[in-house]
Parts: structure tokens; C-alpha cells; sequence
């Protein structure tokens, strides 16, 4: 299967005044049409910055450095701003965290929807209109036409997500980023819009990248997992396997957190991750989870060894699966998880 997406060594570097903050070291993944790539990670990761580091939004004094960063055959690396620009929206859309700060307040739905497509395609106003009532239609907003005069205010959190979703669908892309789309919503607005997301995904055969910090919506969603700590990819590899059979102490430590249907019994304590993120000012070396593992060693503060298993899973660690303890076993029933799959 041949990969939209292709991405070796992804760095992104920030000076700052006490030293170069290095917030996303290294990443390499791949992605074929039609995939499902879930980027999970707990906040301040480098989950957002990486996701702005492929569309090129990132903030001036921010640096990115890759071996490589190739979309559908174009180097991103080293595209001008014109052909980014004709990118965006384009070829490649993305669906923001907070839909009310990135919806324009001083504009119509109407006037932002149509702006994508009467920027990429050559088609008239009425045509850029009909497609916009017909996307809101798609992504279930009732009475779409009335609403394309009304302003984001207008609307509730779960309705501007949705016009958020069809703003990143109006040109059809081939890749859409959607980074943490249901965090500001409530559970069942939440589900509602991750059904939408995989459908329409499915149904335009688009790539597609999902970041976020709740593994249950990857268990779901996910055809492959990447597993960020301190601003690299500790595992990765297909979801079913991530979860079934987890290799790193982090990815274990992940998935003690949080529930599992018909194991985890009412009243019984979840597990936890103690300590902090390390900061990642300055020089790194080693395991950046070593100060927060409970199987650490010594030799995790050098260079740590990228371990693969079967069909492309990989995870950094000193430990290979026949040294990890069984206590630190995590496990992950994806098959009771998909009994609510979207």
C-alpha cells in the first residue's frame, strides 16, 4: 500500500532564554490512504506541535529539521509558503482542538465554509454555497441552508465542531488532522462526532490523523497507534497490537489508567503514573520515563535501543518483552472497547 504520509526524524526545536527546548525528537511514521493514524500522549507530549509541524503552521521561532517529510511525493521540507498555502484546505485540512477560537467571530458560517473552495477550485459562488449546505447537511446540522448567515457565537460547541468538520471537507482531502476534536465537548456530543469523523472518512477514503489522550477513542477508531512521552514515540505500531500486548513501561503504565468492561470491578482503584514530565530544556539522553518507571535501570539513561516485534511494532525500551515483570502488564480488551466503535 502505497503511503500519503512518509515521515523520518521529525524534530521540532524552540529556543528559548535558558536553552532549546526540544519538543517533538525524532518521529518516524508512515501513512497509506484510507489509514487511521491515533497519536496518543499526555498534554505537553508534543502531540499539537507535530501535527503543526506537517501543515507548517508552526510559531516563527519554532524550528523543524526532518530527514523526511513527504506528502503524496511533495518534500514539505523544503515547500515555499505558496505551495503550502495551496495546500491547506486543500490537499490537506485540519480540525482544530477549540472551534470557537478558530472560527473567525467577525464572519458568517456561510463566508468561511465557501472560502476554502472558491480559493482551491474554480467554481463559482452559488456552487461553493450548494457545497457548503450540502457538507452541513453531511455532518448533521438541521436547517443548513439558515445556518451559513449566522455567526460562530450563534451556535452551540457541538455544532460549531461540526462546521469545523465540514470546513475541513469542502475540498475533499486527501490527509485531515484532527487534533483532540471532542476535548471541549460532553461525552455524548463526543461520540457522536468521532462516528461522524470515521464514516466520513471512510467514505471519502481519506488518511486520516487523530490525536489525542483518550485511549478508549483509539481502541476504536485506530488502524495504528503512536505512543508519544516527552516529545518522541516511545511505541508504535497496529492498535490491535499496542493494546493486546503492550511493550513500554509508559504505554503498561497508560493503560492501568483507565477502565476496562468486564475486568475492572466497581470500587477497585485504577493505577497511576507518579512523578512529572521531565523538562526538556537543554540535552537529553536516555529514557526521558526512566525517572517515573518502576523497572527502571541504569542503563536507561544512555542510549536507548528501538526493539521490534511482529508486523511493524516497535518501542523503545532497555527491556525486551521475556525481561518486562507480568505485573507490569497492562492488557486491553479491544473487543469489548469496540462494542461502542463509532
Amino acid at each position: 500500500m502505497d503511503n500519503i504520509l512518509s515521515v523520518r526524524d521529525l524534530r521540532v526545536d524552540i529556543p528559548l532564554a535558558g536553552g532549546t527546548l526540544h519538543a517533538v525528537r525524532g518521529l518516524n511514521f508512515d501513512l497509506a490512504r484510507g489509514e487511521t493514524l491515533c497519536i496518543v500522549g499526555e498534554s505537553g507530549s508534543g502531540k499539537s506541535l507535530t501535527s503543526l509541524a506537517i501543515m507548517g503552521l508552526l510559531p516563527k521561532m519554532a524550528q523543524r529539521h526532518s530527514k523526511k517529510l513527504e506528502f503524496a511525493g511533495i518534500d514539505l521540507s523544503v515547500a515555499k509558503n505558496r505551495q503550502m498555502r495551496s495546500l491547506r484546505g486543500d490537499r490537506i485540512s485540519m480540525i482544530f482542538q477549540e472551534p470557537m477560537t478558530s472560527l473567525n467571530p467577525a464572519y458568517t458560517i456561510g463566508d468561511q465554509l465557501t472560502e476554502a473552495l472558491l480559493l482551491h477550485r474554480k467554481v463559482g459562488r452559488k456552487a461553493a454555497t450548494a457545497r457548503a449546505i450540502e457538507l452541513l447537511e453531511k455532518v448533521g446540522i438541521t436547517a443548513a441552508a439558515s445556518r451559513l448567515g449566522q455567526y460562530p457565537h450563534q451556535l452551540s460547541g457541538g455544532l460549531r465542531q461540526r462546521v469545523m468538520i465540514a470546513m475541513a471537507l469542502m475540498a475533499e482531502p486527501d490527509l485531515i488532522i484532527a487534533d483532540e476534536p471532542t476535548t471541549a465537548l460532553d461525552v455524548t456530543i463526543q461520540a457522536q462526532i468521532l462516528r461522524l469523523l470515521v464514516d466520513l472518512q471512510r467514505e471519502m477514503n481519506m488518511a486520516m490523523i487523530l490525536i489525542t489522550h483518550d485511549l478508549g477513542v483509539v481502541a476504536r477508531v485506530a488502524d495504528k497507534v503512536a505512543i508519544m512521552y516527552a516529545g518522541e514515540v516511545v511505541e508504535s505500531g497496529r492498535s490491535k497490537d499496542v493494546f493486546t500486548a503492550p511493550q513500554h513501561p509508559y504505554t503498561r503504565g497508560l493503560l492501568r489508567c483507565i477502565p476496562v468492561p468486564g475486568k475492572t470491578k466497581p470500587g477497585e482503584h485504577l493505577g497511576s503514573i507518579p512523578g512529572i514530565v521531565p523538562s526538556l530544556i537543554g540535552k537529553t539522553q536516555g529514557c526521558a520515563f526512566r525517572g517515573r518507571c518502576d523497572v527502571a535501570v541504569d542503563a536507561c539513561a544512555h542510549d536507548i535501543p528501538e526493539r521490534a516485534g511482529a508486523e511493524g511494532h516497535l518501542y523503545r525500551c532497555v527491556h525486551d518483552n521475556s525481561q518486562m515483570p507480568p505485573k507490569a502488564s497492562g492488557g486491553f480488551n479491544t473487543a469489548s472497547q469496540s462494542e461502542g466503535r463509532p
